[in-house]
């Protein structure tokens, strides 16, 4: 780990190691759970506690992760992740949409931008956000059910449901070096790639995979063309 502060290092061990002992955990089990308390802290300015969440993500590999905790609901949490992400020097992506019903070539964009970087942010719009672009009658799935169908998938890092119609604000916060979209997208179209360039990152169009498309999903499935 890279050390920021070992305020309060050896206070994490304690805690650490009670609270496991006191859940019938075996000493092997108790020290490799303190030790990575440890970690996490030592990694924080400051004294600072360790949450369920961040000892989950130092002990567990990442694809083991259970979906839900992929996904984000607080801003605090996605800069912590970033500055986590950063001081590893990982290469972060980004890519968005409403993925309404996912279907291959959503597949194949989110593995092709996740193999284009190290950890992947999938920005996703609310149920308000897809109405207004998509009109009444969606989306299908709410938000929630379509964060967590993203966040099964290994290629995805981490999902972040942004309200307005573009993801701009996000991307700024962000700041990705890498940004990813479907290859019927001219790099001008891609909203925020200015904002990428300009901080030395790059935007990368994935070429579609033809005849899938959500609206046509839909529309055979609510009775339309065969």
């Amino acid at each position: 780990m890279e050390v920021r502060d070992v305020s309060g290092a050896g206070d994490t061990v304690a805690a650490a190691l009670a609270v496991s002992l006191a859940a019938a955990a075996d000493w092997d089990t108790a020290l490799r759970v303190a030790n990575a308390a440890a970690a996490v802290a030592v990694g924080k300015q400051g004294t600072a506690s360790v949450s369920a969440a961040e000892l989950r993500r130092k002990i567990l590999p990442h694809a083991y992760l259970a979906a839900e905790e992929k996904i984000v609901l607080e801003p605090d949490t996605l800069e912590a992740q970033l500055a986590e992400w950063r001081r590893q020097d990982l290469r972060v992506g980004f890519t968005n949409g409403c993925f309404d019903i996912l279907h291959p070539g959503h597949v194949k964009v989110l593995t092709a931008a996740r193999g284009a970087c190290d950890r992947l942010i999938v920005g996703l719009n609310s149920d308000a956000s897809v109405r207004r672009l998509k009109g009444a009658d969606r989306p299908v799935q709410d938000e929630r059910a379509r964060a967590e169908v993203l966040a099964a998938l290994e290629a995805v890092d981490v999902v972040v449901i942004f309200e307005e119609d573009t993801p701009i604000d996000l991307i700024t916060r962000i700041k990705p070096s890498v940004l990813v979209k479907g290859g019927d997208y001219t790099r001008e179209q891609v909203v925020g790639h200015e904002v990428v360039e300009a901080a030395g990152g790059v935007v990368v169009l994935v070429d579609i995979l033809q005849g899938f498309s959500t609206t046509a999903l839909v529309h055979r499935a609510r009775g339309g063309a065969k």
